[in-house]
């Protein structure tokens, strides 16, 4: 007898617990690259952090690899497992015209790490506070202080992070070290003081569940991926609905767009979030 190619039922929701059109590329695309940030800013800041190798230059890469619809790239990471981002780096994304940038940049940070290793996290909410200035190296067994160069002793609204992005790995979130999420709930907290908007993106999906591997389409009827949201959820205290799980590009010459929808809403939710955080602070 041959085998049945039906998905095995305990592994699957009868219907998809988040609704996604998968048709909607194209009007989520047009969104995106018309979106208007509040005007009291130059641009919408979104920081990016997370543990080392989570993803976190590959998701800003992946953003803009959707919104210029075709392969770029920023500062993918081409060291798997290692946090290769040494400097707080500002991204500002180009339109396609001359000169013409999108109204939101992403910071990308060293990855956290156990130990006297990755990034401080008083370097890190001090950038969510905008005491930081682009371009600071980050230094393991040093954190930065206010008398050092680096510090931007009076931030404006201007400089301060309007959105934080968590980056975790589905395939690893059970196993990410408790130091880690540790650090991470400091940074977390701090960002809850300040009333700035967090967000978790879930990484590397595929690498979770062999059937959204083998169609991204299944990724909210699959059991295991919201079982490992919920494992986020209840490590690191966010909300499921604050959190996102996508497939970012890596090994892709060419757009998909189950791929690009994925990060589109991940991506709208982010700056509104962002221009809701301006709209009340201003």
């Amino acid at each position: 007898m041959g085998q049945s190619n039906s998905t095995p039922p305990s592994l699957t929701f009868d219907n998809p617990w988040r609704p996604v059109n998968w048709s909607d590329r194209e009007p989520m695309l047009k969104t995106g690259r018309e979106f208007q940030s509040n005007r009291s800013v130059d641009h919408l800041r979104i920081l990016v952090v997370g543990p080392e190798g989570a993803g976190k230059s590959a998701f800003i890469t992946s953003v803009n690899t959707v919104l210029q619809g075709r392969s770029t790239y920023l500062a993918h990471s081409l060291s798997e497992g290692l946090s290769v981002t040494s400097k707080y780096t500002v991204y500002k994304l180009n339109k396609g015209t001359e000169g013409s940038l999108f109204p939101f940049v992403f910071g990308d940070t060293m990855g956290l790490e156990t130990g006297l290793k990755g990034a401080h996290t008083n370097d890190i909410i001090n950038i969510l506070q905008g005491h930081v200035r682009e371009g600071y190296t980050f230094n393991p067994s040093r954190e930065l202080t206010a008398g050092s160069n680096d510090f931007n002793q009076t931030p404006s609204l201007n400089d301060k992070v309007h959105c934080l992005v968590f980056v975790l790995p589905a395939e690893r979130i059970s196993i990410i070290l408790s130091e880690i999420i540790i650090k991470m709930k400091e940074i977390l907290k701090k960002a809850r003081e300040l009333e700035i908007p967090v967000v978790v993106i879930m990484s590397k999906v595929d690498e979770a569940c062999p059937l959204v591997k083998e169609d991204l389409k299944m990724i909210y009827r699959s059991r295991t991926i919201k079982e490992k949201m919920q494992k986020c959820n209840s490590r690191l205290g966010v909300p499921l609905n604050y959190i996102f799980p996508v497939k970012n590009y890596h090994e892709e010459i060419n757009n998909s767009a189950e791929t690009d929808i994925l990060i589109l809403m991940a991506l709208t939710n982010i700056l509104n979030f962002a221009n809701d955080f301006v709209e009340r602070t201003e």
